[in-house]
């Protein structure tokens, strides 16, 4: 029940927000597909917790959510290829867009150099194989293809208007889409009450929105993936 009270929370502060925003720009704004993102954030979540503990545990059980995780990337691949999205639009390709890499190799190393220094300035803690292995692989590979792939999609389609800056088309969606991220880490309900950590919600917004750069310069997921793994996994093995 907790899980279910902090998603219906976390989708009304999408629309809100979403509603907002739409009705201050009317003409650009289109209301389906802001309900699309709110049903794709629902069906994520509820993949994520095995429908909400309704659904049969099929893998052994570890410290890490390995069948939600496979089973809400699976949801995300066959959504993905629908017409109304397609994997390329979404940014499910290893091309990058002509010239990108000059730009983004540069970001993705101050990016790594960032999450080094954290390494070496915070203890991680003992890491088993498999804390590894799930920070190396999943992480990236299912909240990628997601929130910059699926949800980055559908809420640039519900907001239409863009503002050039950095070499990239921005637009609310790159907003909202790291906001809703950010959300998913710090911001939740349990014991009767809603909890929200503004330090969690900075170290991954913020890092959200040069994924979402990343994604919109190279046209492609895979150095957003490689980031969040790396990002993830090197505070364990520092």
């Amino acid at each position: 029940m907790n899980a279910l009270i902090g998603l219906a929370a976390t989708i009304a502060i999408l629309l809100l927000l979403g509603g907002a925003i739409g009705l201050a720009d009317r003409e650009r704004f289109a209301p389906r597909w802001l309900l699309a993102a709110a049903a794709l954030v629902a069906v994520n979540d509820a993949l994520l917790t095995r429908g909400f503990g309704t659904l049969p545990q099929l893998l052994p059980e570890g410290d890490w959510n390995w069948q939600g995780k496979l089973l809400a990337l699976a949801a995300t691949l066959a959504i993905a290829a629908l017409p109304a999205f397609g994997w390329r639009r979404v940014g499910l390709t290893l091309r990058q867009a002509p010239g990108s890499l000059v730009a983004a190799l540069p970001v993705a190393a101050l990016y790594c150099g960032f999450f080094l220094l954290l390494a070496l300035l915070f203890d991680g803690g003992a890491a088993s194989g498999e804390d590894v292995a799930f920070q190396l692989t999943l992480p990236g590979l299912e909240e990628e293809p997601f929130y910059r792939g699926l949800l980055l999609f559908a809420l640039y389609k519900a907001f239409a208007g863009r503002w050039r800056f950095l070499g990239v088309d921005w637009g609310w969606g790159a907003l909202l889409s790291s906001v809703l991220f950010g959300l998913t880490h710090a911001f939740g309900y349990s014991d009767g009450a809603f909890a929200f950590d503004p330090l969690t919600m900075a170290l991954t917004a913020l890092p959200a929105f040069i994924a979402v750069w990343l994604r919109l310069r190279t046209g492609s997921l895979l150095l957003p993936i490689l980031l969040h793994n790396f990002g993830n996994a090197i505070m364990l093995m520092m």
